[in-house]
């Protein structure tokens, strides 16, 4: 997510015809704590987007286009009872971001964009079910990559983690931002600060912004129980500088060095967290 509307402000909203989902409405204003009722909801919109992005993992082989997973995705979504949460969403054309390589975030699938072995993959999707939303991003190894993609990858991975375990009622944001920046510093790495993290739930993209770095630009919220986050750090091998490409989508690293994600939707309980996109549970 751009910082908060900047991105949205800079593309069409979609046309009727194209939109799938409701999330254009008006927003309820404010950190939103879910209800038990709610938070349920969010486990299955949740599940969903878990369950896809475990099967697309175990799907991609050197060959396959990136509109080849986009179609997959789209399909096991509505199997499941829910609608994409990207198709649509301010007239993004698929039901999943997909970048390779050097791109950052918010590739557009293409039936001529083909995957290669070697290739870092990041795939992100969301599912929008009973009126709520799940959001989550994985960084794949194409066949055998690079000793260098494949730190990288690990280090994107860890850097998540290392912002979840900072999750509980009564820590702050910056807990997560800071745990996050200082372990990607420490292993040689850029963190992307052009897009941050989101609350997630009745609406895609809800308050408060996430950062992925210690900052002053916003207040330093207080976690509370029934907050639902999108924590979704991006690392770049060289410079954390990006740059759209002409599409008004796709982000690429400016310096063409490698760039990798992982992103959970995270439930702030009483005493920690539950990862409500947890591919392991699915």
């Amino acid at each position: 997510m751009k910082i908060l509307d900047n991105i949205l402000q800079s593309h069409k909203k979609p046309s009727p015809s194209t939109q799938a989902l409701p999330p254009l409405k008006k927003k309820r204003s404010g950190i939103q704590i879910k209800s038990e009722v709610e938070i349920e909801r969010m486990r299955e919109s949740s599940r969903i987007v878990a369950t896809v992005l475990k099967e697309l993992a175990q799907r991609v082989q050197p060959g396959m286009t990136t509109a080849d997973l986009d179609d997959y995705a789209e399909q096991r979504i509505r199997e499941m009872g829910a609608v994409p949460s990207f198709k649509g969403y301010h007239g993004f054309p698929a039901s999943i971001c997909i970048c390779i390589n050097q791109e950052v975030v918010h590739g557009i699938p293409n039936p001529k964009k083909v995957i290669r072995g070697g290739d870092v993959l990041k795939i992100d999707t969301g599912a929008f079910k009973d009126g709520y939303h799940g959001d989550s991003c994985i960084t794949v190894a194409v066949g055998k990559v690079s000793p260098e993609a494949a730190r990288l990858i690990r280090v994107a991975e860890e850097s998540l983690y290392k912002g979840i375990e900072q999750v509980k009622a009564g820590n702050f944001l910056l807990d997560i931002a800071g745990a996050i920046e200082d372990h990607v510093k420490a292993q040689g790495y850029s963190v992307v600060e052009d897009y941050t993290g989101h609350g997630v739930g009745r609406n895609l993209h809800e308050e408060p912004a996430v950062f992925h770095f210690r900052t002053r630009q916003l207040p330093n919220v207080k976690l509370k129980a029934g907050m639902t986050l999108a924590i979704e750090p991006i690392i770049n091998a060289g410079s954390k500088v990006t740059r759209v490409l002409r599409d008004r989508w796709t982000v690429v690293t400016v310096d063409q060095s490698l760039s990798a994600q992982f992103e959970h939707t995270v439930l702030v309980t009483p005493d920690g967290y539950e990862i409500l996109t947890d591919r392991n549970r699915v």
